[in-house]
């Protein structure tokens, strides 16, 4: 067990997307706060916001894995191209499922406001949507993104020197 514990913190392919991520998820949780006046501590562990955590994530473990097998290797080509699509994913469908779910929450706000919460409620299947509310923060922007990429391309440098 020990060894196992000892060989994961050796793995500087896995070290850099952990620090790459955690670098993001401090930033956004920054930014997040500058631009609301206002701290919201899910931001340390949700999706979606300024830089991508996702694309911090797979772009410093795509340039570590780069700086360790050579930029030739198919461990390099792997690592690349499943960056690209995680990124790609980022600002696709994840980012439309955003957009869903903050109009599907401006509708359930009004249907709450305008009274029809009890002909709603009658459905015992419908009240569990009615209460809940969904993600808004889960894609993100092209700059988002890019912003994440070269964050986690800066983190992997720096801690492959």
């Amino acid at each position: 067990m020990y060894e196992a514990i000892e060989s994961l913190l050796k793995n500087q392919i896995l070290i850099c997307g952990v620090c790459a991520w955690a670098v993001a998820q401090i930033l956004k949780t920054i930014i997040y706060a500058l631009v609301h006046h206002e701290i919201r501590w899910e931001r340390l562990f949700g999706d979606g916001g300024m830089p991508s955590g996702h694309s911090a994530t797979v772009s410093a473990m795509a340039a570590a894995t780069g700086f360790g097998y050579g930029l030739e290797s198919f461990e390099f080509a792997i690592a690349c191209m499943m960056a690209i699509i995680v990124m790609h994913d980022a600002m696709g469908v994840r980012m439309e499922t955003g957009k869903q779910g903050k109009v599907l929450n401006e509708m359930i706000e009004f249907f709450r406001v305008e009274g029809f919460a009890e002909a709603f409620r009658k459905n015992e299947k419908n009240y569990a949507f009615w209460e809940a509310s969904l993600k808004e923060f889960v894609g993100h922007t092209p700059l988002q993104v890019v912003a994440g990429c070269i964050l986690g391309i800066v983190v992997a440098v720096l801690l492959n020197l």
